[in-house]
């Protein structure tokens, strides 16, 4: 097959490639510069500029495939960085990951893919894709420590079909570094980028305060009730069921309900959860349905029983215990390792 293989320059993205060519496809490594190359020379923890982009071309040399840099920094900014911003000046807490990989990685990079007439793109995330009854299925990865599957949920069943994720079976990460130096790879031993990796510092506030300076100016922190306790200092520094940075007064409580346009936050006593949710740009990858599953409202959150219901384009979750849930972030619906899919938490 010809074969598109997302190049990150990290050893995931790189061992996919070399699997790809053993493999003996022809493969096109093509690599998204997402911001400024000068930026990101020599930092630790970037992805997609400076050096990264070097790493990639010097893996494709060293198995002798194409490769190519796209320059997405435009499209990045619009739909991941300044989205970013925006979700916290309204509120919410986004996911960054979630939006890179749904507009660049499985939206442009993909139709550019079936552009250069590819039957298929392979990528380093640690996700499993098999063949169902239906079409293409996803699971969660081998090694629950890398599962990915909970900042995948957005790609559709046309998306999943075209896809290939062969680090998925892999039992770790230990496996796939011993790959990459077997098949000597300069990134071996690389450092895995970060969380967030436009965010430099270990702060993403400078990232709110350039487009969305309003959510760091400092309000009211109240109580259920509405009787003010003292200050916040911004917004964007606030998620539902954080304690940190919150006035004395408000000791041993945590933020509940954070109001943009009076620009105050609510809390309340620890312990207080809901049972039901609204979900917006629900995502299904089996037909929808009203069905019971389980769902994780975190990457790294536990399994909650819930019943789906689906409301147009979103959905109601009913949860059978109560949890915290913070707006933006997402709730993916599992069926045993299976991904059903998933959506926005409203």
């Amino acid at each position: 097959m010809r074969v598109v293989v997302a190049m990150s320059g990290g050893v995931d993205s790189s061992v996919v490639a070399g699997l790809m060519a053993r493999e003996g496809h022809e493969v096109i490594g093509v690599t998204l510069q997402l911001y400024d190359q000068g930026a990101a020379s020599g930092r630790k923890g970037a992805c997609c500029a400076g050096q990264d982009i070097r790493d990639a071309k010097g893996v494709a040399d060293r198995l002798g495939i194409a490769h190519y840099v796209v320059d997405s920094e435009a499209r990045f900014e619009k739909s991941v960085v300044a989205a970013f911003a925006d979700s916290y000046a309204g509120g919410q807490t986004p996911v960054p990951c979630i939006a890179c990989n749904q507009h660049l990685k499985f939206g442009d990079l993909l139709e550019m893919a079936r552009e250069l007439g590819a039957d298929a793109m392979a990528t380093g995330h640690y996700v499993r894709r098999t063949e169902g009854p239906d079409g293409a299925e996803m699971h969660v990865a081998v090694d629950p420590a890398r599962d990915q599957s909970w900042f995948l949920f957005a790609t559709t069943r046309a998306q999943l079909e075209f896809c290939r994720f062969p680090l998925g079976g892999y039992a770790s990460k230990a496996e796939v570094r011993a790959v990459a130096a077997e098949m000597g790879l300069v990134v071996a031993e690389k450092a895995d980028s970060q969380d967030i990796c436009f965010v430099s510092s270990g702060s993403y506030a400078g990232i709110v305060g350039k487009y969305r300076p309003e959510a760091l100016m400092a309000g009211e922190v109240v109580d259920e009730a509405g009787l003010g306790l003292g200050t916040h200092q911004g917004i964007a520094r606030y998620t539902i069921g954080q304690a940190k940075r919150l006035p004395d007064r408000a000791a041993n409580m945590v933020v509940k309900r954070i109001d943009p346009v009076a620009n105050r936050i609510v809390v309340g006593p620890r312990g207080a959860a809901g049972m039901r949710l609204m979900l917006r740009d629900v995502n299904w990858l089996t037909s929808p349905r009203e069905m019971e599953a389980e769902v994780k409202l975190r990457a790294r959150d536990t399994l909650h029983a819930a019943r789906i219901v689906p409301d147009g384009a979103g959905a109601v979750l009913e949860l059978a215990e109560p949890a915290l849930a913070a707006p933006g972030q997402a709730a993916v619906f599992y069926e045993g390792t299976r991904v059903l899919g998933g959506g926005f938490i409203l």
